[in-house]
């Protein structure tokens, strides 16, 4: 069943009910399995609930400012003193129909594009897309953002537990910023960004439920320094990637990237 309503777009499936709002990014405001919230929705920071696109740059930009064929790009620097997660995650989308949402890119990005993303649900799974379309050459990543409650229903479950192998992790400095080194995976807490996945990340809430992702990304970021949330951020490209390894996407030739969320119950689980 899908209904749209109060800027809402909702479907069911299920046991499972999903919000996705429009007006606030494009993002996934909720998605309730079996009764238990999935998504932290604590906080007006628009960087902080739910899980909404980042585009044209996941992650951060330093100094939130490039150089691209010979322009100097200066871009809002909303994580002052760098600008971070993209130019479309609290502006409005356009509901296409009741599985796509579009966008362009904004007047914070000088290069016109459009974004198109895709949410189909299933009573066990998530499957999401986006579409990166570029009407000039401009660099280019796509990814989402994430934020998984360490406790379902309000912390009537144990600590959520999170399985993440990476082969390598980026090595950042002072500002938090990857240099393009990377390093053997040190000991959690993490805000690091990593690559060579050697099995899908997942996080287990013991008794209540598990979510496996997958994703065609490439780098993934791991967040799991707060107390109370924990972000898992599938990325086409690391964070700073203007600087790193600039994709440059062309008119014709869009950047597409998928994402995929599949949950079960989990009869109960240990710490390992």
């Amino acid at each position: 069943m899908s209904t749209i309503g109060h800027d809402l777009l909702v479907r069911e499936r299920g046991d499972v009910r999903l919000e996705i709002d429009p007006v606030a990014g494009g993002r996934l405001a909720s998605l309730v399995v079996d009764g238990f919230e999935m998504l932290a929705r604590t906080g007006g920071d628009p960087v902080a609930w739910g899980c909404f696109p980042s585009v044209p740059y996941p992650g951060r930009i330093r100094d939130g400012k490039f150089d691209f064929a010979g322009k100097r790009v200066e871009l809002p620097r909303n994580l002052f003193p760098h600008a971070g997660h993209g130019t479309v995650l609290n502006r409005a989308w356009t509901v296409v129909d009741d599985r796509t949402l579009s966008i362009d890119l904004g007047p914070a990005w000088p290069f016109s594009g459009r974004v198109t993303q895709t949410i189909d649900l299933e009573a066990d799974a998530l499957h999401l897309g986006l579409t990166l379309e570029a009407d000039e050459p401009m660099p280019g990543a796509v990814g989402w953002h994430p934020w998984f409650p360490r406790r379902l229903g309000g912390g009537g479950t144990g600590p959520a537990i999170l399985r993440f192998d990476a082969a390598r992790m980026f090595i950042r400095d002072a500002d938090g910023i990857p240099t393009g080194e990377t390093r053997a995976p040190t000991q959690r807490p993490w805000d690091d960004c990593f690559t060579g996945l050697r099995s899908p990340p997942s996080l287990t809430w013991p008794g209540a439920l598990r979510v496996e992702l997958t994703s065609s990304c490439d780098f993934w970021v791991v967040y799991d320094e707060p107390p109370d949330t924990i972000c898992l951020e599938p990325q086409s490209s690391p964070p700073d990637f203007v600087h790193l390894d600039p994709v440059v996407v062309e008119p014709g030739q869009p950047l597409m990237a998928w994402m995929t969320w599949r949950w079960s119950a989990d009869p109960g689980a240990t710490e390992r």
